[in-house]
């Protein structure tokens, strides 16, 4: 009696996540990716530098890894990316570069952690970006929890996707989120 509702429990993120790679295999979907695991801390050092990636938190080396099996997962399963959008923090560039093998530094992507002041233009930005998009390619934007929240209400933990669907009306549904890899 207690093994049906266990296998349910457990199979149920599985068939979930399975689904959410067949959408991304059809394409036209918004990926907003959190950039993998970092060293630990919060933010970024005082008086960090974006063009300095030795004055930021990077990814830690199980980060790295993470973004190279997300980059295979995509392969394994034959979907197409087109554009590679990356805040220009060193971890997300690092992420999608070495999930993606590309990134075209995008504004819109970077953090406001920092200067609150900045969440409206920014999630407008990434709002826009992805409500437009209209390709049969999928659109991945590598950025920040803030801003993924900010734009979704979904907190994502690092290395975790979640997936957009943008409809005609001008708007997006979350079609799923993917845990890292």
């Amino acid at each position: 009696m207690l093994l049906p509702l266990f296998l349910l429990l457990f199979a149920t993120p599985a068939r979930a996540d399975d689904a959410v790679w067949r959408l991304l295999q059809r394409g036209g979907q918004v990926i907003v990716l959190r950039h993998a695991t970092t060293v630990p801390g919060v933010g970024d050092p005082a008086n960090f530098k974006l063009g300095d990636c030795s004055t930021q938190r990077n990814l830690s080396e199980a980060g790295r890894e993470e973004s190279r099996r997300l980059g295979q997962a995509f392969r394994q399963r034959g979907i197409s990316v087109g554009a590679v959008l990356s805040s220009a923090w060193c971890r997300c560039v690092d992420t999608a570069q070495l999930a993606f093998g590309k990134a075209e530094i995008w504004p819109g992507a970077n953090s406001f952690f920092d200067n609150a002041a900045e969440r409206g233009d920014r999630t407008a930005a990434l709002r826009q970006r992805v409500t437009q998009h209209r390709s049969s390619e999928n659109l991945v934007i590598v950025t920040h929890q803030v801003n993924i929240t900010a734009l979704t209400g979904v907190y994502p933990a690092m290395g975790e996707m979640v997936v957009l669907s943008p409809d005609a009306a001008g708007g997006f549904s979350i079609a799923g989120r993917i845990k890292p890899q």
